[in-house]
């Protein structure tokens, strides 16, 4: 999807300028965080997390879980706000998450999820991520 015109656009260099360079690395050059390093990870305040780059709603803490896998996970998202990709950067097929608004790089999605809401894992990199307290929505 190379190609997809986001409705957030800019220039490599904007991007650079805006977000730090680890924020930088992930959303736009589909970098990864290390694992156990996001400060959501044992996060739990209720609201929501929107995209570091644009700030569009991406993810409601009430569907976040703990999934001790060493990044934020969530059993859905905000389904109009994302867009799903395909990613063979390891070597196999992986759903990529990114944001549908900016096309900033997210994370990924994994069917290792609790089975009793839908099975997924977005399995997101805390970076990309800021939360906004429910009180403030």
């Amino acid at each position: 999807m190379k190609d997809k015109k986001y409705n957030v656009s800019k220039t490599e260099t904007e991007w650079e300028e805006e977000l730090t360079p680890e924020q930088f690395h992930v959303l736009r050059k589909a970098g990864t965080e290390r694992p156990g390093t996001s400060s959501f990870n044992n996060f739990d305040e209720k609201g929501t997390y929107v995209c570091v780059g644009c700030e569009t709603a991406l993810y409601e803490s009430d569907n976040k879980f703990d999934a001790h896998c060493g990044w934020p996970s969530f059993d859905q998202a905000i389904d109009e706000n994302i867009e799903l990709d395909v990613d063979y950067k390891i070597g196999y097929e992986r759903t990529e998450l990114k944001c549908n608004s900016c096309g900033g790089h997210l994370g990924h999605v994994f069917n290792d999820g609790p089975r009793e809401t839908t099975g997924q894992r977005h399995c997101l990199n805390g970076v990309a991520l800021k939360f906004v307290p429910e009180e403030k929505i």
